[in-house]
């Protein structure tokens, strides 16, 4: 029987309540969770992948601050997903699920190669992936949810990643989703009651891993 990580348990443990206390309170949440981290001139920044979705029901902007350029972000940006680098989140709980994420914590040399149309898979064939629509190197990932192009009455989602390097040493790395969906109760409940907090609980833990994996590889000597 393979060994149970005590620290990635209780983690999970937590993030499992967490997940649960978003969803519930998610209305007076929703203000917050939606804009994590993001300043309000983020928030109005028109990114890359915004006209993939013109007419979000949901938009969600978040960031955060890394003490690293971003050209040594952006490889961690580039081998994201199932059956490469990972997603950076509760890897325990995204494999409750079935997803096998395995989350790298090194440059994966053979995970450097992503071009426009490649997926990138949040579980093995079968589970929801984004295909690749757009790429700018070291400074815009763009990826849009389901079958490219969508089709009718499907659901539109986009998730970008860019990076803003800033005066200094630090670079900004925001994550935006815009989701539209056709008008249903069953999409509403899918995407706005369970989708919506779910999504803040697993990102946030993804933005933060990435700060961590990036920094500790510009400040080797750097506690995390």
């Amino acid at each position: 029987m393979a060994s149970v990580n005590v620290r990635e348990l209780g983690e999970s443990i937590l993030a499992a309540g967490a997940i649960a206390g978003v969803v519930v309170l998610s209305p007076l949440l929703q203000s917050w969770y939606r804009r994590w981290g993001a300043t309000e001139t983020e928030l109005q920044l028109g990114l890359p992948g915004d006209r993939q979705v013109p007419n979000p029901k949901i938009e969600t902007t978040r960031a955060i601050t890394i003490s690293a350029p971003a050209e040594r972000i952006w490889p961690w940006l580039v081998q994201m997903g199932q059956g490469r680098g990972g997603l950076y989140s509760y890897e325990m709980l995204e494999n409750l699920i079935g997803s096998d994420i395995h989350n790298a914590d090194r440059i994966l040399p053979e995970h450097q190669e992503l071009e426009v149309g490649d997926k990138v898979r949040l579980g093995p064939e079968g589970y929801p992936f984004f295909t690749v629509t757009e790429i700018v190197p070291n400074r815009a990932l763009v990826l849009a949810g389901g079958p490219q192009p969508p089709e009718d009455d499907a659901v539109q989602w986009s998730w970008v990643f860019v990076l803003e390097e800033t005066d200094g040493e630090d670079t900004r790395l925001i994550a935006r989703n815009r989701t539209d969906y056709p008008p249903s109760l069953p999409n509403w409940l899918i995407w706005r009651v369970f989708t919506d907090p779910i999504a803040f609980v697993m990102e946030r833990r993804m933005l933060r891993e990435i700060k961590k994996r990036a920094e500790l590889a510009v400040h080797p000597t750097r506690q995390s």
